[in-house]
């Protein structure tokens, strides 16, 4: 105030600058009407039902798309499904056509094979075949030689047969060992043989088969005291003459063949004579045949039937043919006798043979029989 008062009298009074130092007067408050308010509240409620207005027009064009939308979505899933059947369809196509190509090659390979196999099976035949050729041409060659003595030896066989030819291989059969744990070619080549073994057979092959035929001679021959070989070719071609041969039966197990031939010498010439023996143990089973040159000493043998031999009667038969007795196996097995037997029953049991008496028929009584009566006392006590 001083300041202003010292710059000259025509300037303003102090007053007002006073007044900006002053304390600020208080704020005077002036009452608003409730008008206002309403209209805020208006102005809200229209700025919200604009926004919603528009939300609703917005939300309309979203609408419409979306059902635009399912619209397309049903559309392209039948599209979908469509396509999906033609290629189902497509794919089952070229699956079969797959499998029938997969069915042509399985039968042209089946061809191939059968092709491939049939040669084969033909070059199986045909090596069979040579086998069987070979085998029968080794069997043509290869002479049969049994009832040889357990001490015969290589060079026994050989001296004795080498003067009809060329001898390609000898083996020994037949060899029972001492033990169960030996093989036979164990015990062949060291000579442990079982004590009940008394014979041994062999197989002596020559190189050609006119030698082996020539071989056949020495049948019969006597190697040792008690010992006659008995030569044969190996080949089954070589099949003996049953109407010269005789069965024999209930033979004694320790029996030895010469012991037969001794026993049948009396009937004629004999060819051969076979002891049926055990594999195991060498001892026979009780039957044999004899092989004669002739068919009469058949019948001079068939009278030595119930015979004794070593203590047994034995049992001499002629030799029954094999074709025969499968032709008519009934009347092979039936001896003669049985069939006499069974006819002249079937003749005593005819019509004729027997005639009953017929039976008189009793006679019927002509009397009418009576009606039972039941007393009186009887019939009131019933009543």
């Amino acid at each position: 105030g001083q300041v202003s008062g010292s710059l000259g009298a025509a300037a303003a009074p102090a007053a007002p600058l006073a007044r900006l130092f002053r304390a600020a007067a208080p704020p005077v408050l002036v009452a608003v009407p409730g008008e206002k308010k309403k209209r805020k509240r208006a102005e809200e409620g229209e700025k919200v039902s604009e926004d919603q207005s528009s939300s609703v027009i917005q939300e309309l064009p979203v609408k419409a798309k979306k059902a635009r939308k399912k619209e397309r979505s049903e559309a392209e899933k039948k599209l979908s499904e469509r396509e999906n059947t033609l290629e189902q369809a497509d794919e089952e196509e070229d699956q079969k056509l797959f499998l029938n190509k997969v069915k042509q090659k399985k039968k042209a390979s089946q061809a191939t094979t059968k092709s491939v196999v049939n040669p084969a099976t033909g070059a199986t035949a045909k090596r069979q075949k040579r086998k069987r050729v070979a085998d029968e041409t080794a069997d043509r060659r290869t002479v049969f030689v049994g009832n040889l003595p357990v001490t015969c030896t290589v060079q026994v066989l050989k001296s004795l047969f080498k003067k009809y030819g060329q001898i390609q291989s000898i083996r020994f059969r037949s060899l029972i060992p001492a033990e169960d744990t030996v093989s036979k070619k164990v015990a062949a080549i060291k000579r442990k043989v079982h004590p009940n073994a008394k014979s041994v057979n062999a197989y002596v092959v020559f190189k050609e088969e006119c030698d082996a035929q020539k071989a056949l001679k020495e049948n019969g021959t006597e190697i040792a005291s008690g010992f006659h070989i008995r030569v044969d070719t190996a080949s089954k071609t070589s099949s003996h003459d049953n109407k010269q041969s005789v069965f024999l039966g209930n033979l004694s197990y320790d029996i030895c063949d010469d012991a037969v031939r001794e026993h049948f010498h009396v009937c004629g010439d004999i060819v051969g004579v076979r002891v049926v023996r055990d594999n195991r143990t060498g001892l026979g089973k009780g039957f044999g045949y004899v092989l004669f040159e002739n068919t009469d000493s058949v019948h001079l043998a068939l009278k030595l039937n119930n015979s004794v031999l070593m203590g047994r009667r034995i049992r001499v038969q002629r030799v029954a043919d094999k074709r025969k007795a499968q032709k008519n196996p009934d009347q092979s097995h039936a001896p003669k006798d049985r069939v006499d037997k069974t006819k002249k029953k079937e003749k005593s049991c005819s019509n004729d043979a027997f005639v009953g008496e017929k039976a008189t028929p009793l006679k019927k009584s002509t009397k009418p029989k009576r009606l039972k009566t039941i007393p009186r006392s009887k019939a009131g006590k019933n009543k």
